[in-house]
């Protein structure tokens, strides 16, 4: 076993039996994960923006297709202020696979999410071994947020995976420091790259640099001499100028508007300073709040709230042990930096965001990109609590894995009931989503519409009941358009007026109001409606808006 204090790394010859079977067990979840998406990756409907940024990935195409001549996506909503990496690759692959647009998108999600689980893995057990590398797998494997959020979020999903790349290769940056390995220079140019070339807020990674550079120099020049160490950083930054000039060229294939001027990533940083929407209000602990007026605590309670108990517990402990280990002078400054780095991606922007109080909306799924370092600290804590177990004998080896093995199949099982809707998730602490309903959003992207429109169908067939002659069914629609048509398909046309329409499909948030009619379907999650379609035929309804509605 390999474990040690959280945040240590420790290397051995040879690996031990312990080790073996950790890395073995480790393949297992990922092959496990792996067959799971590839069984399931049907059964998750379309979000919010999965319609336009599908259009964005085929702009995209054009323009590349065009030899740079077809610019209609640098002027497309405002999707060109983001990359377009992952809805290229995935509107490239819809005209290879046999499957449609939309179920490749989910399926392109799906190769994703599992690439961060992988690399995820590799980082924490560089860290901290391989214990601590399958317990990290395994706590952001049966994360419902992450998990969920894979298969059909096409912009902070791809983006938690690019940050977490660029962790690995800031991390093995500071252990090769001044040098730097070929391997680790090409994994930091694909993290920088793809990072805010996904979003701009890649620009964080040069913060997480920055302050383990500095950190190194100081330490250095505190050990060794001031010159030696100046000598060292110039040899560094030396090495890293064609590293930062391959980030710009990944950053610029995919987000091909950044390099048209090299103002543009500025102009992106200045328009998501400030709220660029018309704003609404969601639901917070029970209030219905504007956006831009959410409280300090927003983020802070949802990490508490969605995340599993065993993942929030081994987290606080690896960061306890994380500080305690950059703190302390007996460790070499490539690994303080190491783990300053860590705590830094995991910990900062929520830092950031309770000083700035940013407009803040859809949960969590803006900060995926935690999940993976927080994941990792959970397993450097872990692996050191198996080491420790370890050495009373193994029957308290024994029920620190059974411990392990409870928290871990606590959300499993949540996972299980919820499907496809893991991303709705609210463990115990909030009382799960029965007392969660009435205080915060759930299915705020509509995923349940395709389920909801699949179960229409099915009650419309069985009483073999077909649209009126010359138009199609007219259906009111609380919640987004373009996946509700999708979802639909062409026999129906949705609208945001009751008036006249023969059905209503209606999320199950507050903003959607509930009508006295006959209900055709309903899709429900422990006792809590996610959707349900009303037969509103003949009848007069009042709106579907409990609030006035920003479309």
């Amino acid at each position: 076993m390999t474990g040690a204090a959280p945040g240590t790394a420790v290397a051995q010859p040879q690996q031990s039996t312990f080790d073996r079977v950790a890395d073995r067990t480790a393949a297992i979840v990922l092959f496990v994960v792996a067959a799971l998406a590839a069984a399931t990756f049907r059964d998750y409907g379309l979000g919010w923006d999965d319609y336009t940024h599908a259009q964005y990935g085929e702009l995209l195409l054009a323009f590349y297709r065009s030899g740079f001549t077809d610019t209609r996506a640098f002027s497309f909503v405002n999707l060109y202020m983001y990359g377009g990496g992952f809805d290229m690759a995935a509107a490239l692959l819809a005209k290879i696979l046999p499957i449609d647009l939309f179920e490749t998108r989910r399926l392109v999600g799906a190769t994703v999410g599992l690439i961060g689980l992988i690399v995820t893995w590799r980082l924490a057990r560089r860290l901290g071994g391989a214990a601590a590398g399958l317990i990290a797998l395994a706590l952001l494997a049966t994360c419902p947020i992450f998990y969920g959020h894979m298969f059909m979020n096409a912009k902070d999903a791809p983006f938690a995976v690019a940050m977490t790349i660029l962790i690995v290769g800031l991390v093995r940056g500071c252990e090769e420091y001044p040098r730097i390995a070929p391997a680790t220079a090409v994994i930091v140019a694909l993290g920088f790259g793809l990072s805010i070339g996904s979003r701009v807020l890649g620009v964080l990674g040069g913060i997480y640099a920055l302050v383990a550079l500095v950190m190194m120099f100081a330490l250095e020049a505190w050990t060794v001499g001031l010159r030696p160490a100046a000598k060292r950083l110039g040899r560094f930054v030396l090495v890293i100028i064609p590293v930062a000039v391959a980030s710009y060229v990944i950053m610029g294939v995919v987000w091909p508007w950044s390099v048209l001027d090299p103002l543009n990533p500025f102009r992106a940083l200045e328009y998501f300073s400030a709220f660029f929407e018309k704003p609404w209000r969601e639901l917070f602990d029970g209030v219905a709040l504007m956006v831009y007026d959410m409280p300090r605590t927003y983020l802070p309670t949802l990490l508490a709230f969605q995340l599993s108990e065993l993942m929030i517990v081994l987290a606080l402990l690896g960061t306890a042990g994380a500080l305690v280990a950059v703190i302390r002078g007996t460790f070499p400054p490539g690994r303080r930096a190491s783990l300053c780095v860590v705590l830094l991606a995991a910990y900062l922007p929520i830092i950031i965001t309770i000083i700035e109080r940013p407009a803040l909306y859809n949960g969590i799924r803006h900060f995926l990109f935690l999940l993976p370092p927080l994941a990792v600290l959970g397993g450097l804590s872990g692996g050191w609590l198996l080491e420790r177990a370890s050495k009373f004998g193994r029957a308290a080896l024994a029920i620190c894995v059974a411990v392990l093995l409870a928290g871990f199949a606590s959300p499993v099982v949540e996972m299980v009931r919820l499907h496809p809707y893991q991303y709705t998730h609210y463990n115990y602490i909030a009382g799960g989503i029965q007392s969660a309903d009435s205080r915060f959003m759930l299915d705020y992207w509509g995923l349940s519409f395709k389920a909801a429109a699949q179960e229409l169908h099915a009650k419309l067939a069985e009483r073999k009941t077909t649209p009126p002659a010359g138009r199609p069914w007219k259906i009111a629609v609380c919640g987004p358009h373009p996946p509700a048509q999708v979802a639909l398909g062409p026999d129906f046309a949705p609208t945001w007026d009751p008036k006249d329409a023969d059905f209503a499909l209606m999320l199950g948030e507050f903003y959607c109001a509930q009508f006295d009619a006959p209900v055709l379907a309903e899709i429900a999650r422990e006792g809590v409606v996610y959707a349900r379609v009303y037969d509103i035929r003949g009848r007069s309804v009042p709106g579907m808006f409990t609030l006035p509605p920003v479309r």
